[in-house]
């Protein structure tokens, strides 16, 4: 299954709803070219991933690279609803300390609001 983006503006959030996979080629190439146009003009962006089922190591660049260039452009991203597989993977490569972990869309968002 492809990657399918949808995006949901609210009260100066953004929230990537990802769907599919996220592996190296155009899924990768579609989730980093999706946020960066979002990061020109938002800085809170929330990707929720719970209907991802299957990430590889070039999705997981493309997360760590986001991660990155929102920091450099003084934004943040945050990461919702993980899955079992998304979830194992990141904390076995030590990602979930370089990211904003949240277990629902409303926590991220009110830790977007206690930063404010």
């Amino acid at each position: 299954m492809q990657l399918k983006l949808t995006t949901k503006a609210q009260d100066g959030i953004v929230t990537v709803n990802c769907s599919g996979r996220i592996v190296f080629g155009e899924e990768s190439s579609l989730l980093r070219d999706t946020v960066k146009k979002l990061l020109q003009d938002n800085k809170k962006i929330i990707l929720n991933l719970g209907e991802i089922n299957y990430i590889d190591s070039g999705g997981l660049g493309t997360l760590v690279a986001l991660h990155t260039s929102a920091q450099n452009s003084g934004g943040m991203i945050k990461l919702v609803n993980l899955t079992q597989r998304v979830g194992d993977i990141l904390q076995v490569t030590k990602l979930l300390t370089v990211f904003n972990v949240y277990n629902s869309e409303a926590e991220a968002r009110e830790s977007f609001r206690q930063v404010a």
